[in-house]
């Protein structure tokens, strides 16, 4: 596979644009890591005219796909958590070509895992859990108990994310092998809730008292980064919170995690009258106290 791919990543490592190019080859036991292709080329450029860009190429009975993408996107999506695939293929893949010893330093990052790096993640994943959360107890309290089930099965998972990064660790691929090692309470949860005899009502309100329990015990980690970054500035506009170098990462669950911990005390509302003088705008602030008080 590799002669056959070679004059493609060789015209790109040419490039001096082209950081890294690493192939990854399809593994019996995890085909999806590589969409069923029997090859990926994965080439990382400093800049591009689009954030990513595939092709894919047929040779014989060999499926092979090349995704170029920009570094600025590759953080973005390692920072999040959006393509679980790319740390397998980091972790795993063959490198063909390092300029300036890029992807060894990236690899060795992910396995250093810094410590800001662990905030920004537990953050991100902490605020994903908050809504899948809240909107499956919407949707159980409503009687929808299915839909209430798919949104309690994405809060086991950003759950286990964060158990895996809790403990220094990335969430790769497996992230529930992972989790029954570091924390097998819940993955005893998952357990529960896909092959538990009892009512799925019955199941799913066990689960949320459960989680809730999880949520409240982690709300002092997961809300750190968020508010370590709101203390550089005395007050917040919605729009600024969404403008931030790294908040703008929380992305659509940004507002309903500030809203939380509004409701937790950690953040208070400060009221501003509007131009119009007939409403007010509302900002936002890091109640020192009561952070000061939770962090010590």
């Amino acid at each position: 596979m590799e002669h056959i791919l070679r004059p493609i990543y060789q015209e790109r490592a040419s490039q001096s644009d082209t950081l890294g190019v690493i192939l990854v080859t399809k593994r019996e036991e995890t085909m999806s890591v590589t969409d069923t292709f029997d090859a990926v080329l994965l080439i990382v450029v400093k800049e591009a005219e689009l954030p990513i860009y595939t092709k894919h190429y047929l040779h014989e009975d060999k499926k092979m796909a090349m995704h170029v993408i920009t570094e600025e996107l590759l953080n973005k999506r390692l920072n999040v958590g959006l393509d679980r695939r790319i740390v397998d293929w980091i972790f795993h893949g063959k490198v063909m070509f390092d300029r300036n010893e890029y992807l060894s330093n990236l690899r060795l990052k992910l396995q250093e895992f810094p410590f800001l790096g662990r905030k920004l993640k537990t953050g991100i994943q902490f605020s994903k859990l908050i809504r899948r959360y809240l909107e499956g107890k919407e949707f159980f309290n409503r009687g929808n108990h299915f839909d209430s089930y798919n949104h309690v099965v994405d809060s086991l998972h950003h759950l286990a994310r964060l158990a895996v990064i809790e403990n220094g660790l990335y969430p790769e691929v497996t992230v529930w092998s992972q989790v029954k090692k570091l924390e097998p309470s819940i993955y005893k949860l998952y357990e529960e809730l896909v092959m538990s005899t009892e009512s799925l009502e019955k199941r799913l309100e066990l689960l949320f008292l459960a989680i809730e329990f999880l949520i409240n015990s982690r709300t002092h980690d997961g809300a750190q980064h968020i508010l370590e970054t709101m203390l550089s500035k005395d007050t917040w506009t919605t729009q600024e919170l969404h403008n931030h170098n790294e908040l703008k990462y929380y992305a659509k669950d940004l507002e309903v995690f500030v809203e939380y911990l509004i409701d937790k005390g950690y953040i208070i509302v400060e009221s501003k009258l509007s131009k119009s003088g007939l409403i007010y705008h509302r900002h936002y602030k890091v109640d020192k106290d009561f952070a000061t008080s939770a962090y010590e």
